[in-house]
């Protein structure tokens, strides 16, 4: 698996560092930038594979500048932040980024998920042509990357486009948390647990919001999740 270019922006130069060292000594490719605007600006001129961004950054918020790079590229974005509370962190998640990792966190958490995002990129990439998917008014095309809805297409995030795949490719079967957050993230620890909730509940109501007559994802309290045959 080739490593990525991997945009940081993160204005406090002792976490900067950190981040940066850890890339080096695993021989990733990396650029840094230490407000949003700058930020904004490397990743339109770079065109990095994967952008590590700090929410409180010292001129614009971080969820602006993942609105900025929303509008023309669809690059997966890791959010590195201290700030904790699930306001927050849905904020991020339904501006357009994939995942979200809370500061302080540990190098071994950090590579895994660079780990997990280079293989959803690899598996998006090597979807067959001719595969979709449809069930009721649910189409996913593999190929392109695309979900429709009744003939509407559906903007997803990365995760939640995984994450729909994922049970797609297993409907009618209830899924546990730990399978998934395992498919989904390469590991199962407690901060997986906590964003697949986030993101199965921001990925369901896009679902019902566009079409609130059909449930497709049930949810299995304590066990997991399971996508509906309709």
């Amino acid at each position: 698996m080739s490593k990525p270019l991997i945009l940081v922006v993160e204005d406090d130069p002792s976490v900067r560092n950190l981040i940066v060292t850890t890339l080096k000594a695993n021989e990733y490719s990396f650029i840094a930038a230490g407000s949003g605007e700058e930020g904004a600006s490397q990743a339109a001129t770079h065109n990095p594979d994967i952008i590590l961004l700090d929410l409180g950054l010292p001129d614009i918020d971080g969820v602006e500048v993942i609105k900025q790079v929303r509008g023309w590229a669809i690059t997966p974005i890791i959010v590195i932040s201290a700030r904790s509370d699930d306001s927050d962190k849905i904020a991020a998640l339904d501006a357009g980024a994939d995942d979200y990792l809370t500061k302080p966190f540990s190098v071994e958490e950090l590579l895994a998920r660079l780990r997990a995002t280079q293989r959803r990129l690899a598996y998006m990439n090597s979807a067959s042509s001719s595969s979709v998917f449809e069930n009721g008014g649910l189409k996913i095309d593999y190929a392109a990357g695309c979900v429709y809805l009744d003939g509407e297409e559906l903007h997803l995030t990365s995760i939640e486009y995984k994450l729909l795949c994922l049970l797609a490719q297993n409907v009618g079967k209830v899924l546990t948390h730990k399978f998934i957050t395992g498919n989904v993230w390469g590991t199962s620890w407690d901060n997986d647990i906590a964003s697949l909730r986030v993101f199965m509940a921001t990925l369901r109501k896009k679902l019902e919001s566009a079409d609130s007559e059909r449930q497709y994802i049930q949810t299995h309290i304590g066990v997991g999740y399971r996508m509906v045959r309709l």
